[in-house]
């Protein structure tokens, strides 16, 4: 209540006071409209008695509130002591714990599974040799004195040639290899080129009689021709 009326008592102040600025206002204007337009004096001196008469009465300040009551004699208690918390020994070790990351390993590449192609079929078995095969006339004489190489008379070389031939189904000498060597290579390659040019075989025949392929080994000496 202390505070609703000291609000309305500022209120009030402050409306009186603005009327008395307006009042002042409106004879300051008409003041100096007398002074312009010549009004008379009394009418100014009338005025000016008017507003000596008016006085603007500051309104009392309103009473100061009032302290509150006493509070009541309340009996103080004082809280129990307080007793500090008991202390627990902690038995965790201090050691610090390492961990490392292990990366996956990569992958190992799955081998691929390798195709073996199949081994070639084995050729058939070599025909049985019923009658070998055997040559026409003696083969050391199909060599002659006019046969011997040159080179090898200049050179004095001599000796035996040791040869393994192949005949074909048409009874012809088709390979010729040295086995023994005389010691002169002229020698060696004569052997073979004549054999080879000059001998005629009868081919060999299988079980069924047919003629077959065969080998035949011969030896050629070869002697210096005199002079």
């Amino acid at each position: 209540n202390c505070g609703r009326m000291s609000y309305a008592n500022r209120r009030q102040m402050s409306s009186n006071r603005t009327v008395a600025i307006i009042i002042v206002a409106i004879l300051h204007v008409l003041l100096g409209y007398a002074l312009v337009t010549g009004l008379a004096y009394n009418a100014i001196k009338k005025v000016a008695d008017d507003l000596k008469t008016f006085d603007v009465e500051d309104e009392p300040p309103p009473p100061p509130d009032e302290p509150p009551p006493p509070p009541e004699d309340i009996p103080q208690v004082e809280p129990p002591p307080m007793a500090p918390p008991p202390m627990v020994r902690s038995t965790v070790s201090q050691n610090t714990v390492q961990t490392s990351v292990i990366p996956n390993p990569a992958p190992s590449p799955v081998p691929l599974p390798v195709r073996v192609a199949p081994p070639p079929p084995l050729p058939p078995p070599a025909p049985r040799v019923s009658q070998a095969a055997k040559a026409k006339g003696s083969l050391p004489g199909l060599f002659s004195t006019d046969d011997y190489p040159g080179d090898a008379i200049r050179s004095e070389q001599q000796g035996t040639t040791a040869v393994r031939l192949t005949i074909d189904g048409s009874g012809r000498v088709s390979g010729c290899s040295v086995t023994s060597s005389s010691g002169s290579r002229s020698l060696d390659d004569a052997t073979c080129r004549i054999i080879r040019s000059r001998a005629r075989y009868t081919p060999a025949k299988d079980q069924a009689g047919s003629p077959i392929s065969d080998t035949d080994s011969v030896r050629i000496r070869w002697v210096l021709p005199a002079d």
